[in-house]
C-alpha cells in the first residue's frame, strides 16, 4: 500500500473497531490479518458489511477502472455468493476485450480444515477455482512463500484468488523484510528423493514431510514437490520428479472429486505414462462434509498415515 498509493483495501471488519471499547487501531478483518492498516492508510482501507456479492462487485469495478484492489473473503466456502462477479466478470473481461482491460484484484480467502469451524467453514475448495480460465489461484506452505507470492498477486495485472490456509496462521517462520516476489507458475522442491513423488500444496506440506521421515526410516527416499500455484499450475516440474522417481502419489485436502490431486494424476498419465512403475495414487480427505467434532476432524484431514500407506501401494508393498 506504501508502494501503490491507490491500492484499496475491502473486507469484513477490515476497519471496525476503531475508537470502540479503547481500540486505538481496527479490527483488521475476521482473523485480524491486517490489523495496523486501518492507523496508517485511513480511508484506503474499506469496511464492507457481510454481502460479498456487493463489494466483490465494487472491487472488480475498481480495478477494470483502474483501481488496483485486495478484498477479503473471510471463508472461501462463502464465494459462492460473489461467484458470478469472479466467473463471469473477473475472469472473463481481458479476454473479451481482446486484451486492453486489466482486473488487478486480489481476492483473499481462507481454506482449509484444522480449526474446528464446522461444515461451512472448513473446505478445500481451490479446484473450483482453478477450471476457471482467467482466474490465477495460490496457496502458500510457508510464511516465506505467503508473503513473496502476495506481493507478486497484488502486482499482477490479472484476478488472483489467494488462498490462506486457516490452520497456519499460527506458524511462524524467516521472512525477509525487504520486499521480494515469488513468481507464479514455480513449484519448489521441498525434499529431494528417489524412491517416489509426492505432489502437494498448502496445509498437505507439511503432512507430506512428516510422511517422508518415517519412510526414510524404511529406507523409502520420497520427493516432494510444493506447487504452491495452482494455476498456473508448473506442470513441467512435477513431470520431471516422476521421470526420476516412476512413481506418483498425488495429496490435496479437498474432496476426492475433481480435486488437484486428480488433475494431476490425469496429466502425469496423459504426458508421462511410459514413465510410472506402478499405478498413481491419491490422498484426499473423504467425499463428506467436514465435520465439527474435534476427533473426527483429524480423522477427516489427510494426514502422515494415509500418505505413507498410498507411498507403500505405490511401491508395491501391502499398506
Amino acid at each position: 500500500m506504501a508502494r501503490e498509493p491507490k491500492l484499496l483495501l475491502f473486507g469484513q471488519d477490515t476497519a471496525g473497531g476503531v475508537d470502540a471499547g479503547g481500540d486505538v487501531d481496527c479490527w483488521g478483518g475476521v482473523l485480524g490479518v491486517t490489523k495496523g492498516l486501518y492507523s496508517k492508510y485511513g480511508d484506503r482501507v474499506i469496511d464492507a458489511p457481510p454481502t460479498e456479492m456487493a463489494y466483490v462487485g465494487a472491487a472488480v469495478g475498481a480495478a477494470l477502472s483502474g483501481v488496483p484492489v485486495v478484498a477479503e473473503v473471510p471463508f472461501i466456502d462463502f464465494m459462492g455468493v460473489c461467484f458470478d462477479q469472479l466467473l463471469n466478470q473477473a475472469a472473463k473481461i481481458r479476454y473479451m476485450f481482446g486484451g486492453m482491460a486489466e482486473i488487478p484484484l486480489v481476492i483473499r480467502t481462507m481454506v482449509g480444515a484444522g480449526i474446528n469451524g464446522a461444515a461451512q467453514h472448513s473446505q478445500m475448495l481451490t479446484s473450483l477455482f482453478t477450471h476457471i480460465p482467467g482466474l490465477k489461484v495460490v496457496c502458500s506452505s510457508t510464511s516465506y512463500d505467503a508473503k513473496g507470492l502476495m506481493i507478486e498477486a497484488i502486482r499482477d495485472k490479472d484476478p488472483v484468488i489467494f488462498c490462506e490456509p486457516k490452520a497456519f496462521y499460527e506458524m511462524t517462520g524467516p521472512v525477509p523484510e525487504a520486499p521480494y516476489t515469488v513468481p507464479f507458475g514455480t513449484a519448489q522442491h521441498v525434499r529431494e528423493g528417489r524412491d517416489v513423488s509426492i505432489i502437494t500444496y498448502g496445509p498437505m506440506v507439511p503432512r507430506a514431510l512428516e510422511a517422508a521421515t518415517q519412510l526414510a526410516k524404511a529406507g523409502v527416499e520420497a520427493e516432494i514437490i510444493d506447487l504452491r500455484t495452482l494455476s498456473p499450475l508448473d506442470l513441467g516440474v512435477v513431470l520431471q520428479s516422476v521421470e526420476k522417481t516412476g512413481r506418483l502419489v498425488a495429496v490435496d485436502e479437498a474432496y476426492p472429486c475433481c480435486n488437484i490431486a486428480t488433475d494431476i494424476m490425469a496429466q502425469v498419465v496423459e504426458k508421462r505414462f511410459s514413465s510410472l512403475k506402478s499405478a498413481p495414487q491419491m490422498v484426499s480427505a473423504p467425499h463428506t462434509p467436514v465435520p465439527f467434532s474435534p476427533l473426527l476432524e483429524e480423522a477427516y484431514i489427510p494426514g502422515a498415515t494415509q500418505i505413507v500407506a498410498a507411498v507403500k501401494r505405490a511401491m508395491g508393498h501391502k499398506a
